[in-house]
């Protein structure tokens, strides 16, 4: 069974799900100290550790957090809720194996305020991918996705709320695809089989 770690920055809903989907996660990094999900890991006996980014460089810190992969030997790291953009040497070192999950339908909406794009642009469809994490934002390869349909009635609490329902069932699903070598990748694409 695949080593998972987790990297977190806030309550960890996320974390909650790959929790209850029973992966083998032996670690769970948060860059802000009381973040939820470290309290949640800690109930379920999950290492955990806090990195804080303040007064360090981005190349320190993934440093730090690196170290830390490395001594938990993990196999495979999901980015959940992690609000730190990585340095590209991390997002290399890491190629393949380091993943995360975007509440848009990327590659629509790459970055932040997702959902209050959303509603301005009237789209009918929004949603959730998970994908590769590469050196660019939010661009890798997107190994699942799943949609929800924007109301005419949303606001972006509504329309997140209805995203992150599908989040919690479409991230295990992902990292089931990839632990179990369903999909991998390949000159910057995502392969499957």
């Amino acid at each position: 069974m695949k080593r998972v770690a987790v990297l977190i920055s806030g309550r960890g809903s996320n974390l909650g799900a790959l929790m209850a989907a029973a992966y083998r996660i032996v670690l769970v990094i948060s860059n802000i100290p009381g973040a939820g999900g470290l309290q949640k890991a800690a109930a379920a006996e999950i290492p955990t550790m806090v990195i804080p980014h303040q007064n360090k460089t981005r190349e320190e810190f993934d440093a730090q957090i690196d170290a830390a992969l490395k001594a938990a030997r993990a196999d495979i790291v999901c980015l959940a809720g992690f609000m730190r953009i990585l340095s590209d040497g991390f997002a290399r070192a890491w190629e393949g194996k380091l993943i995360n999950i975007h509440p848009s339908l990327l590659p629509a909406y790459r970055g932040t305020r997702v959902h209050e794009r959303v509603i301005a642009a009237k789209d009918a469809l929004s949603g959730a991918s998970v994908h590769f994490v590469v050196p660019e934002l939010d661009a890798g390869p997107v190994i699942a996705q799943a949609s929800v349909a924007v109301h005419p009635s949303d606001t972006p609490e509504t329309l997140a709320a209805r995203v992150l329902e599908v989040e919690h069932s479409l991230y295990p699903k992902a990292l089931a695809l990839l632990a179990s070598g369903g999909v991998r990748l390949e000159r910057g694409l995502a392969v499957f089989g």
